[in-house]
Formats: C-alpha cells, structure tokens, sequence
C-alpha cells in the first residue's frame, strides 16, 4: 500500500471527501478556466471513487457489459452503488428503450446525477440510500440488513463496478441475496471483485496481508478500504443467494495478467440467476 493511500485512510470519512476536494482543486480551477472539462463530466475532487479518466473508463465500463452480459438498449438495468454516474453517463447514448436505475451511499453523489443526467434522460433514476460504510460516511443503517428498494424481479441486469471490493461478507451476502430477488428469472449480474485462489501463488499491486477464513483485507482498521474474497467462498455465497459463477475474467491488478489482454483493473465476475 502507498504511503499516500495510507495516509488517505487514516482520515475520519468526511475528511476523505474533503481531502480529495482539496487536492484535486488546482486542476479543476485550470479545466474550468480553459474550458477543458466535459459538460457531463464532473469536477476530479467531486469524483469519490477510481483514479483513471471519467469519460474514458465509463465507456470501457459499458463496454464490459456489452461483452460479458450482452447489454441491450431495450433492458432494465440497476446499476449497484453508481457513484457520481461514471457508467450512467455512457449508457444515456445507448439504453433508449429501457431503463437504468442506480443507487448510493454518497448523497452529493446522487445530487450530481439527478441534476446531470435524470433531467436530460428521464428513463435514468437515482436514489440516495443513506447505508454505513467506514470509506465514505457513518450513518446507521447497514448493508448486511438492508433492502434494496425496488420490487421482485424488477431488472434483466444488475451490475457492480468496485463495490464488492469495498465490503464485509455479510454486506456481501446481503447484495447478492438482494440482487438475486430483483433480477428476472433470466437475469445476469456482473461485479468486480478481489480474488484469490489459497492453491495459487498470486501477487499483484494490490497486497492483502490482514488473512480471515475466506477472505483478506488490505487495511484492518478500515475494513471497507479493500478486500479480497476467495473463490470457494464466493461461490458458496452465490449458491446460497439464488445464483451461480458462470464467468470469471481476471484483471490487471495480477502481476500475471497483460493490461492489454484485461478488460477490468480488478476481476470480472459474471454471476446468473438459477
């Protein structure tokens, strides 16, 4: 782990937003002056998550759902913890006869949505869902008891991009129970995770050295900063939900993976509802 990064988790959560805000001002005063920025793009220290290019990658996002769960213009999708609409922004030009629903546990997040992009495209939806996680905030609500609030078998995609990543297993198993309700009976879902193999040998850039039953975490003291599940426990967990691993594609972060061979930094992961 960089010394910057664990710098960055030592700070109470708001302090972390508040951090990235500060950092990333000098640039975002030079784009705006010069006009640089993109009129559906946020401000850099208003994006919460992920380092790389806004526009650039949520393209490649949409293109990894094209690929590994043949996304179609006409399905209904829920895009699980959307962020500041990274992958929203990307799917406006191509879900024109169905629907995107997204949801956040970062309320600035959602507001940013709803003023960019749901008045533009009123088939795209977001809600606030005010849900505790030591990353971001400390509200009370869990996400090991919550409900995502929407009705049975409401969606033919579901996906996560670096939420699983950020997660405690009973948060986990929640997700994927709660994600198994609403998909339809031929659904997929498709999320990113941390995967590790106890019969491998695996490094990468990412480290792991906090070892659990199942699982590793990057840091102890904040538990949601990352986390790296196993396979035998990730598909034991599917099964229980309602679903099973019928696709995994590793990523980047594996010394032994070639950038330009990977879709994702972290692994793919393509789960259907059985």
């Amino acid at each position: 782990m960089s010394a910057l990064r664990s710098y960055y988790y030592k700070l109470p959560p708001g302090f972390r937003l508040l951090g990235r805000k500060i950092f990333y001002f000098p640039i975002d005063l030079y784009e705006g002056l010069i006009g640089k920025r993109a009129k559906n793009e946020p401000k850099k220290g208003d994006i919460y998550v992920g380092s790389s290019d806004f526009i650039p990658h949520g393209i490649r996002q949409m293109n990894v759902l094209k690929k590994y769960i043949s996304l179609s213009n006409t399905d209904h999708v829920l895009d699980v913890g959307c962020g500041i609409g990274r992958t929203a922004i990307a799917l406006t030009g191509f879900i024109d006869r169905g629907s995107y629903d997204g949801f956040d546990a970062v309320e600035k997040g959602i507001v940013w949505c709803e003023k960019h992009i749901h008045r533009k495209y009123p088939n795209f939806n977001f809600k606030f869902t005010p849900i505790y996680n030591d990353l971001y905030n400390t509200y009370s609500q869990k996400a090991e008891d919550f409900t995502f609030p929407y009705r049975n078998e409401l969606f033919d995609k579901v996906f996560l991009f670096s939420v699983f990543t950020h997660m405690q297993i009973p948060e986990i198993r929640q997700y994927l129970k709660e994600i198994s309700r609403v998909l339809k009976n031929s659904g997929q879902c498709l999320a990113t995770f941390f995967l590790y193999d106890d019969s491998k040998n695996e490094e990468g850039s990412m480290h792991f050295p906090h070892q659990y039953e199942g699982y590793k975490l990057m840091d102890d003291k904040v538990t949601a900063a990352n986390i790296a599940v196993s396979l035998p426990l990730l598909n034991q967990m599917a099964y229980d939900a309602g679903m099973k691993v019928t696709v995994i594609k590793e990523g980047f972060w594996r010394n032994d993976v070639n950038k330009e061979n990977a879709d994702e930094f972290q692994d793919i992961v393509v789960f259907n509802k059985i």
